[in-house]
């Protein structure tokens, strides 16, 4: 914890290269060699869907969010407008729009007013973390069954003869049992006992280390497990445990994306990355289903059989968000982040809007993207004489707005027959 902290901010889809300086604030940061050997080791042969390696450098994809190396913090940030360079204006959008999508819901009642600013999302999460942990002290830790063997100097639960007789032949005053135990050391909190142990190590906050230490002073010591997709698949929640779902969920984040660095565990590394398009696709969903008026139902990922071979399994086709309006007209759109700086759509994404309003008889089809460009309208063409179709095939830029409700409120305006 004695290393300054160090971070730099990046727009997707860019390069960062060996010994190159970044500006961030008052301060001069450089791309260092052991940076750049981590995210290399990272990388790996299977390689990771964050970014790719260059000459000397990484380029990064269409995913943003947080790479921490040991004591580097590294934000890639979204970016719809090429000629909008403000870090700040894009990180704050980013956090808004996690937000909105319920990436950063809590149970405590002050999750509205974070201490730490918003410094980078990556302090949010850890703040969220502690913030629910607490209020788990607070609320009072359950407690469960949970079956133990050994050995006790009173005879309780069932007596194991055979491993009673091997271990205890010189010990008459010991019975080795298996019975059962009701207290708080069970699998919930052993996850939570070794993120706080993992925050402990790897916060480099000042804010935060002392709330991090105190958790780890008032929660009871838990052993340690190794921890895969498949641990928290198995966690079953019910009516007493259901205030755990977050905790466990950021818990969740945290570790399986943490990656040590066991060659010389320095350069540890921790991705907090998100698939831009992904977001954007929510962010729409949750903008219509709160301001879009007229609106009937809204389904996402709506999927339908279109193609398959005998004796095989059937193609499906999925469009990103299906409406029906009280009209009883009916929409596909689907959505993209990125710029098109006033192209045509491709050849590809028309074709796939041809065949959702086919099958989903919807005579009103968009394409949705981030940007300034005014918005089009266009239409399929008749394939015999060539004239316009009764099929709207729309290109729908929605341009982004610093505050996030009012933006939210143009993109359901703004999504319209």
């Amino acid at each position: 914890m004695g290393a300054l902290r160090k971070r730099i901010e990046v727009f997707e889809h860019k390069t960062i290269r060996l010994d190159q300086d970044f500006i961030t604030g008052d301060k001069v940061v450089r791309f260092e060699a052991t940076h750049l050997k981590s995210l290399q080791e990272f990388y790996g042969s299977k390689g990771v869907p964050y970014f790719t390696l260059t000459h000397n450098g990484v380029r990064f994809n269409e995913y943003v969010g947080v790479l921490q190396i040991g004591n580097l913090t590294i934000e890639v940030l979204p970016k719809a407008d090429k000629n909008e360079t403000d870090t700040g204006k894009w990180k704050r959008l980013l956090i808004d729009m996690l937000r909105k999508v319920g990436a950063f819901d809590i149970h405590s009642p002050s999750s509205s007013a974070l201490s730490l600013k918003n410094n980078s999302i990556l302090d949010i999460y850890f703040e969220l973390f502690v913030k629910e942990v607490e209020f788990l002290i607070h609320a009072g830790l359950i407690k469960k069954y949970r079956k133990t063997e050994g050995n006790v100097t009173a005879l309780k639960g069932s007596l194991q003869f055979s491993k009673h007789i091997q271990q205890n032949l010189t010990h008459q005053e010991r019975f080795y049992t298996r019975y059962t135990t009701y207290d708080v050391s069970h699998q919930l909190h052993i996850i939570l006992y070794k993120t706080l142990l993992l925050l402990k190590q790897i916060n480099t906050n000042g804010a935060l280390q002392s709330r991090i230490g105190s958790l780890l002073l008032d929660f009871p010591e838990m052993p340690n497990i190794k921890v895969s997709e498949a641990t928290f698949e198995r966690i079953i929640f019910n009516r007493k445990s259901n205030r755990y779902i977050k905790s466990i969920e950021i818990a969740r984040l945290l570790l399986l994306n943490y990656h040590p660095d066991l060659s010389k565990g320095r350069n540890n590394i921790l991705a907090l990355m998100f698939d831009m398009n992904l977001l954007w696709e929510k962010f729409i969903e949750v903008s219509l289903r709160k301001y879009k008026t007229g609106l009937k139902s809204l389904h996402a990922q709506s999927r339908k059989s279109f193609w398959q071979p005998e004796g095989g399994t059937a193609s499906a086709i999925k469009p990103d968000l299906f409406l029906e309006l009280e009209s009883g007209d009916k929409m596909v759109l689907d959505t993209k982040w990125k710029n098109l700086n006033g192209k045509n759509p491709s050849p590809e994404d028309l074709r796939q809007m041809y065949a959702y309003s086919l099958y989903y008889d919807a005579k009103n089809v968009n394409l949705v993207y981030p940007g300034n460009d005014a918005s089009r309208k266009g239409y399929f063409l008749d394939k015999d004489h060539g004239g316009k179709t009764e099929i709207h095939c729309g290109v729908i830029n929605i341009k982004t707005n610093d505050n996030i409700v009012e933006w939210m409120k143009e993109i359901a305006n703004g999504i319209h027959k």
